[in-house]
């Protein structure tokens, strides 16, 4: 099945703002917490069974990554938003995996929603996952819809300590994710330049209607990558342009690299778009020519007959006082003829380069 351009809400028609309700599919049978704390020391990464056990970290002074994998339980979210005073509306938009890429600033936290994406090896399809970021002065909640992200390396730079995130903040920690997910989109972007280089093949060699089907699917791609990436944009620049609290003036070169990275990508997806728009009127233009090809072939065949029907048809009126139906040669006569029509019709059509 493929993956929707556009999730339903209908569901929260009528209900008032602020309102919890789980938009989109379960993912998961059960919500994991993941709790990572660090400083420039010290590490410890465990899971834990509920959000009470992470609340007593955000008063101390290392960084706490609190990574909720399911967005389904209602309740759990009720809680993180009472504990780390989350505003109603931001515990609204986390449910909602529907949310296009923003930022918003409150007095306690900033939320950043992003768009993981990622592409099924199976079906080739391009899976875009939500990813919301609570931010505040040491601490980071990230919410995801299911098992499995682009984290992996932040993890390991943590872990190893050799690299400058455990001696920076919390708003380094956010950076480091958000280029994750973007330092990602390079990834599926060269599996996409693949398909654009197939599909360029197979349209030169032998277009087939598999061959739209396919283009429609890689246009469908593209749509759903520039609907992802390019409000990223914006959110990245805001939080570099307008100073937003809890990221300190030493990350802000490092946005600007994330945001250099974003551009870089939609350079890439406007060139793919343009490539793609390309094929479909070369796809096109191959199956006009294939046409005209075809009425040509029948055309010439049409036109060598005419004559050789009119002939045909003198001679098959069977008069009475036609001198040529006594003729011994008339037969073998009209057969000469009719072959020397044909052959210098062929000839004529060579001529003018028409076959």
């Amino acid at each position: 099945m493929k993956p929707r351009l556009f999730k339903k809400s209908s569901q929260k028609t009528g209900m008032s703002p602020g309102t919890i309700v789980h938009i989109g599919e379960k993912k998961v049978d059960r919500v994991t917490i993941e709790v990572i704390e660090y400083d420039e020391s010290n590490f410890t990464s465990k899971r834990v069974e509920s959000i009470k056990e992470s609340i007593p970290l955000k008063e101390k002074p290392a960084v706490t990554w609190i990574n909720i994998t399911g967005l389904h339980d209602i309740d759990l979210i009720r809680k993180i938003g009472s504990a780390f005073n989350v505003h109603p509306l931001v515990q609204e938009d986390i449910v909602h995996t529907g949310q296009r890429p923003k930022l918003e600033d409150f007095d306690d936290h900033i939320y950043i929603v992003t768009k993981m994406i990622f592409v099924d090896p199976g079906l080739d399809e391009i899976i875009d996952e939500q990813i919301s970021i609570l931010v505040g002065k040491n601490f980071v909640i990230t919410f995801q819809e299911q098992k499995g992200d682009v984290f992996s390396a932040v993890r390991d730079r943590i872990v190893h300590g050799r690299f400058r995130i455990r001696k920076l903040g919390a708003d380094y920690l956010a950076y480091a994710l958000m280029d994750a997910i973007v330092d990602h989109y390079f990834i599926v972007l060269e599996r996409i330049g693949e398909l654009v280089e197939e599909l360029e093949e197979e349209l030169l060699n032998e277009p087939t209607q598999k061959t739209l089907a396919s283009i429609y699917g890689l246009k469908r791609k593209l749509i759903t990558m520039r609907k992802v990436i390019w409000p990223l944009r914006e959110v990245v620049g805001n939080i570099e342009r307008d100073e937003i609290q809890f990221f300190e003036s030493s990350t802000y070169i490092y946005l600007r690299d994330v945001y250099d990275h974003i551009i870089q990508t939609l350079d890439t997806l406007e060139t793919y778009r343009e490539m793609v728009s390309g094929m479909l009127d070369t796809y096109l233009s191959s199956v006009s020519n294939k046409m005209n090809q075809v009425m040509k072939v029948l055309t010439i065949i049409a036109t060598i007959f005419i004559p050789l029907t009119f002939i045909a048809g003198i001679y098959g009126m069977n008069f009475e006082y036609m001198p040529e139906l006594k003729w011994h040669w008339g037969y073998p006569a009209v057969w000469l003829i009719m072959i020397f029509v044909f052959i210098a019709m062929i000839i004529y059509f060579k001529v003018k380069k028409w076959i």
